[in-house]
């Protein structure tokens, strides 16, 4: 189904978000930036940024596909509980785990495993496929994972997340000996070009912003490596593997930024999300907190150290 809107006088110089949700209440914010994302939105038969202001004629085409709906259900998953409360519950996400329920995996997630976590108590639990979720990690990666336990906590927490008040550290094992002691890589990523399954580096994708310290080099038989510590002020689709792949230090395990080499033979990437850093949703107290490197990932670092 494909929703029109042609843009009046008096509605001119309204972000693209705030025009569509004001006009169409079935949309909220949130929609229009996903609808953006998968490029469902056009304005003029074009793509635009979620804060381009709209102007007075611009002719607005959405395309909405009908819904799918999903059954989600609680599942007995093992997983290991970081920090848990009456608001919120961090967790630490093994890799092979995919977060939110899709067509494409409709049980067996993160959220499955949440729901027989939290039982009725968890937020947006009643129609929504991702409850309770506020940032997500890809299903290779492991690491932390903060999920809201009502809807207070789950507003709260996006705002933070939107407002990057969220500060995010990962450690990730790069191929490569990359000579800088840090550094920051700011190159826009969007959709490939090339492959709509992948993101890559473009002109006219979206801010993305990391940072890298490097912890240790290694020199082995198999190659050289670098192991980094890495926070980001975007989160984008993808960002640190594409980043690092862009540079020409792909992460260990990844196989579709690195040209599909894994010689350690593991299954999931060398990229963890090691420590979280916020201020409670609801009590506002400092929250730290850490999850340690899966076993898998230690046991590339004892190969390489020669343990």
């Amino acid at each position: 189904m494909i929703k029109s809107f042609k843009v009046e006088k008096n509605e001119a110089k309204l972000r693209l978000d705030s025009y569509i949700s004001q006009k169409d209440k079935d949309i909220s914010r949130t929609a229009v930036k996903r609808l953006l994302e998968e490029e469902k939105i056009k304005v003029n038969n074009k793509e635009e940024k979620l804060s381009y202001k709209v102007q007075e004629n611009d002719e607005i085409e959405i395309q909405i596909d009908p819904p799918k709906e999903i059954k989600l259900e609680a599942q007995n998953i093992p997983i290991d509980i970081i920090y848990e409360d009456n608001d919120i519950i961090v967790v630490n996400k093994p890799k092979g785990l995919v977060v939110h329920p899709a067509n494409g995996n409709p049980d067996s997630t993160l959220v499955n495993a949440i729901m027989a976590i939290c039982k009725d108590s968890l937020s947006g639990i009643g129609g929504e496929l991702r409850p309770g979720i506020v940032h997500r990690l890809d299903k290779d990666t492991s690491g932390l994972l903060i999920v809201a336990k009502n809807d207070k906590a789950h507003v709260n927490m996006s705002e933070k997340i939107k407002n990057r008040e969220v500060k995010k550290t990962y450690i990730a094992l790069v191929r490569g000996t990359i000579q800088e002691e840090e550094a920051t890589i700011n190159m826009p990523i969007g959709r490939s070009l090339k492959d709509r399954k992948k993101m890559a580096v473009i002109k006219t994708g979206k801010e993305a912003i990391t940072h890298f310290k490097v912890i240790d080099r290694y020199v082995t038989d198999k190659g050289t490596y670098t192991l980094l510590e890495i926070k980001i002020d975007t989160g984008r689709t993808h960002q640190i593997r594409v980043h690092m792949a862009e540079i020409g230090y792909p992460v260990i395990g990844d196989l579709v930024y690195s040209n599909g080499k894994n010689e350690f033979g593991i299954e999931g990437q060398c990229l963890h999300a090691k420590r979280l850093e916020f201020s409670h949703p609801i009590t506002g107290e400092n929250m730290i907190l850490e999850a340690p490197l899966p076993e898998y990932y230690q046991k590339v670092l004892k190969q390489l150290r020669g343990e």
